[in-house]
């Protein structure tokens, strides 16, 4: 099979506040399970992401809490960006449209268009505040719709019937920024001739046969009412200025350079790896599938105004495919950020591990029609799919070569039909798993998986190896060998979804490389060779108790206090003694803190909180006993790393010996969350 390449980017959040699920289930999520199918085929894959650090919301919430917009950006993208690691989504590059790259590459973009004669420089009427003596950027402005009469319009866009709106164009706009009347005043900005690329833009469209009929009807939307040209600058102090010499006080407008971020990223991510020209053999390649995944409401910046910037410049290759999901309600209502209805994705994995929300985003995926995440649900789909079905079946399978056959997989006998049937079923699975991912359906391919599922169940159950394993060894051994090839093919073909785990079955398989450096295509083949030794069987997925979901259905609709808020951290007062005596730096200097390996790790009985931890530090392991089991599940502490105490007096706890404590800090609610080196650290390695 040919290799390809393929330029996948996700939608730019806005670095003005923390990731909610909206973000995930519409734009990263999709586009990482894209991303590692298409690299399990063997393509080579760019995955580009960043901030979106010059919206208008940037500089509302600068001015609300009375900081620069810079220091807003600052502080949202680490939270952005680690919240998306933790998560699991796999980026290339990662950046921020603050970056001086970004700004260079943004003024070239202008440059080019402009000397292609695209722009018109108009005298305009534009929303002014006398009370802070400057022009109001549309997002700083709300009002009465003018076509479907909603109260809460903003300047740029009616959120409820989706009109593209002029700030002027409102009924009785208002500012929260200012509480004297607006006014209308003059200024000159420039145009994007947008009007004049509507017919290239439909001649391209048309042949877009595949793509989602939710995006072809809404640029038809469009193109029936006629484009029309759009503004391009704003009279702004944060942003990207024109490398124009009659441009002061005008910043681009955060439609036209924010989507340049895509390219700009591109370029970072070239700088880096030390091949700077690299970026064009994606951008400037006609053989290059570019995917743009993003959320409803970024289909006219991706179907209609990118695609007219591109034209215009003549040297960037158009979008492969737009893929945009629809909304994610929460518990029935939609999603609102300013009532605290929302599930932050931070927030979640303090709570929960990744992949069992991965999984259940993907069920649920927006692809078509809105959709909405119920706590109960996503409860039931993990415990009765997750936990029962996959993890039923890894589990019992490799717990019986494990205990029957010395964890050995046993050599094959004849195979029956039923044997056959399953491998023949492993073999067309890549297929059809995989026109799913090819065609975006992630809610397909889940079910596909599930099936897969009970189809291992329904062999496991009726060969009945707990039973041959008395009357007919080897036909036992058949059974365990056809079933170690499925848990093999279930950890590629649940890679894309659910990396997390298929990296501990790989673990459990002890087989050699990654999961990810597997080919699909090879997936359903037989992998598991007889006489395999495999590693010790471990519970992949923990059920969720009743009291854990209904926890997280009652913090919905509270509102955030400022300990929750990362503009607004609250600290204690270092310079008190009182509440922080210092100590001498000599007694300091004796702690020895050390990074350690968790080897297991259980509950201890007849407590709520204390897990027994088994780890590893340097060559040597003990046992240490922790609170943490609000927190974090016994089951997905195993392989992390996490920094001790390595030289305190052993104690017994709860009749339990523990030598050793491991460092953690508390969140807002009081639970303790584990400091974990941020990379993978050698064991034992000295803490300064």
């Amino acid at each position: 099979m040919a290799k390809k390449k393929y330029l996948v980017t996700d939608a730019l959040p806005y670095a003005n506040g923390k990731l909610h699920l909206g973000h995930i289930a519409g734009s990263h999520l999709p586009g990482d399970i894209y991303v590692r199918y298409q690299r399990l085929k063997g393509h080579d894959v760019l995955h580009i992401g960043g901030t979106d650090d010059h919206g208008v919301p940037i500089t509302l919430t600068a001015d609300k809490a009375g900081i620069t917009p810079k220091e807003v950006v600052d502080t949202y993208y680490p939270i952005i960006f680690n919240s998306l690691k933790s998560l699991g989504i796999t980026f290339d590059n990662f950046s921020q449209t603050s970056r001086p790259i970004h700004h260079t590459t943004s003024r070239d973009f202008f440059t080019r268009l402009h000397e292609n004669d695209r722009f018109d420089l108009r005298e305009v009427d534009q929303i002014y505040c006398p009370s802070t003596n400057r022009s109001l950027p549309d997002r700083y402005v709300e009002g009465t719709c003018p076509h479907c009469k909603y109260e809460r319009a903003r300047g740029d866009q009616c959120e409820n019937c989706g009109t593209m709106l002029d700030g002027i164009q409102l009924i009785n706009p208002v500012s929260d920024l200012c509480d004297v009347p607006l006014e209308v005043r003059r200024s000159s900005h420039w145009y994007f001739k947008l009007s004049e690329a509507q017919e290239s833009l439909e001649h391209w469209l048309k042949g877009k046969t595949d793509w989602k009929n939710s995006v072809l009807n809404y640029c038809a939307g469009w193109f029936a009412l006629g484009l029309e040209d759009r503004p391009i600058t704003r009279d702004l102090d944060w942003g990207i200025a024109l490398p124009l010499d009659n441009s002061e006080g005008k910043v681009m407008y955060v439609w036209f350079e924010a989507v340049i971020g895509y390219v700009s990223s591109t370029r970072e991510w070239a700088e880096r790896i030390g091949d700077p020209e690299r970026w064009k053999t994606y951008w400037h390649n006609p053989d290059c599938t570019l995917v743009h995944f993003m959320g409803k409401d970024n289909i006219v910046f991706h179907a209609i105004l990118w695609p007219a910037m591109l034209m215009a410049h003549g040297d960037y290759i158009l979008p492969t495919s737009v893929p945009a999901n629809e909304f994610l309600n929460i518990e029935g209502q939609k999603l609102s950020t300013s009532r605290n209805w929302a599930i932050w994705l931070d927030e979640y994995l303090e709570d929960f591990s990744p992949d069992p929300l991965r999984y259940y985003l993907a069920a649920i995926a927006p692809e078509t029609k809105d959709t909405d995440f119920s706590w109960k649900d996503f409860q039931a789909r993990n415990n009765n799919e997750l936990a029962d079905i996959f993890g039923n079946f890894v589990n019992r399978s490799l717990t019986f070569i494990t205990r029957y056959f010395d964890g050995t997989v046993p050599s094959p006998g004849e195979f029956a039909s039923e044997d056959e049937a399953l491998l023949k079923l492993l073999k067309e699975t890549p297929k059809t798993a995989g026109d799913c991912f090819e065609n975006f359906q992630v809610r397909a391919a889940v079910r596909e998986l599930i099936l897969l599922g009970n189809h291992f169940n329904k062999y496991f159950n009726d060969q009945a190896p707990w039973h041959t394993r008395k009357t007919d060894r080897d036909r036992c051994g058949t059974t365990l060998y056809v079933c170690a090839q499925a848990v093999r093919t279930l950890a590629v073909i649940i890679g894309p979804i659910l990396p997390f785990t298929a990296d501990k079955i790989w673990e459990m398989l002890q087989l050699e490389g990654t999961v990810s450096n597997q080919r699909w295509d090879e997936a359903g083949e037989p992998g598991v060779p007889a006489g395999h030794k495999i590693g010790q069987p471990k519970i992949l997925f923990s059920k969720f108790e009743d009291v854990r979901i209904e926890a997280q259905i009652a913090k919905l609709g509270k509102p955030q206090t400022p300990a929750q808020l990362p503009l607004s951290v609250k600290t204690t007062d270092l310079n008190d003694p009182e509440k922080n005596p210092t100590i001498p730096i000599d007694v300091f200097q004796k702690i020895e803190l050390r990074v350690a390996d968790i080897l297991s790790a259980e509950r201890v009985p007849k407590t709520d909180k204390l897990l027994k931890l088994r780890i590893r530090i340097g060559t040597e392991e003990r046992q240490i006993v922790s609170g943490i089991a609000p927190t974090y599940d016994p089951a997905d502490l195993p392989g992390r790393q996490i920094v001790v105490v390595a030289n305190l007096q052993p104690a017994t706890i709860r009749g339990v010996e523990s030598k050793g404590m491991l460092l953690a800090a508390t969140n807002t609610d009081g639970d303790p969350v584990l400091l974990i080196p941020d990379t993978a650290t050698e064991s034992g390695a000295e803490v300064k």
